[in-house]
């Protein structure tokens, strides 16, 4: 489904800040895969899924989604492709559009945008339905502006827009890291649930351990711009902290684990 295939970016080639930020990254993801990815600060996890969202282009490598080449396409061609939340919550909505005209956007992403009507009555029902599922009462002010909001309330509704027309891969970059604990994990719940109905296939950043161990199928460690482990489906099972942090040590020298993760 996803095969990404020795990827390398460097950022300031030739210049005395000259970084390279992904060196011979190589995983492929079957359909269905929810892969967590987990690593320290400057580990290579966002460039990744920047990489692949054609946020910039990479100096070598290939990427492919369902055996298309998309490795040269540029960030808006891909959207029909993927769908996105970011770390900030306010990166995923229109700030002075109302709920109901996000999920709009969102729901006509990549169509032919002519001359039409407004929401229609049928659009307002089935934005009406997903909201109910958020359990936020939010189904009940979709005329209200997302900036608005608090920011798990946006984050949540990105998550729908980005969810909403069931994309071939989902980008998750860390999206409840700005969140307070309790909305953060029932953010990680919705996700979880849409991600098993709608059998998406998932990547998910985060700094979080015990989150990357109990969700998803599979998981990759990556240390220095490179997978350090990438631990396969049926691997993760029965998995604990101590056993990752072996792992990495065993695969990084000890390198790279930051406190955050630590003490996550």
């Amino acid at each position: 489904m996803l095969n990404v295939e020795n990827i390398k970016k460097v950022f300031g080639k030739g210049t005395p800040n000259e970084k390279v930020a992904l060196e011979n990254v190589t995983f492929k993801m079957n359909e269905g895969d929810f892969i967590t990815i987990i690593g320290g600060n400057g580990a290579g996890k966002s460039t990744t899924l920047n990489a692949i969202a054609g946020v910039f282009m990479i100096d070598e490598g290939k990427i492919e989604i369902d055996g298309t080449d998309i490795t040269k396409l540029p960030e808006y061609k891909r959207s029909k492709y993927i769908g996105r939340v970011f770390q900030d919550p306010r990166m995923g909505t229109a700030t002075n559009m109302t709920i109901e005209e996000n999920l709009a956007m969102a729901l006509r992403r990549g169509q032919h945008r002519g001359l039409k009507r407004g929401i229609t009555n049928a659009e307002k029902s089935k934005f009406r339905e997903y909201l109910e599922m958020l359990d936020l009462g939010l189904e009940n002010r979709m005329t209200t502006k997302t900036g608005l909001l608090s920011g798990g309330q946006r984050q949540a509704i990105t998550l729908l827009m980005a969810t909403m027309t069931k994309p071939r891969l989902l980008l998750l970059d860390e999206h409840t890291a700005a969140l307070d604990p309790k909305t953060a994990q029932k953010v990680l719940e919705l996700t979880e649930k849409i991600i098993r109905d709608d059998k998406l296939t998932a990547l998910m950043v985060t700094h979080n351990m015990r989150d990357a161990l109990k969700l998803g199928n599979r998981l990759i460690m990556m240390n220095t711009g490179k997978v350090a482990v990438d631990v396969q489906a049926g691997e993760k099972e029965g998995l604990h902290v101590a056993d990752l942090l072996k792992l990495f040590e065993k695969a990084s020298g000890g390198r790279g684990i930051s406190d955050r993760m630590l003490l996550s």
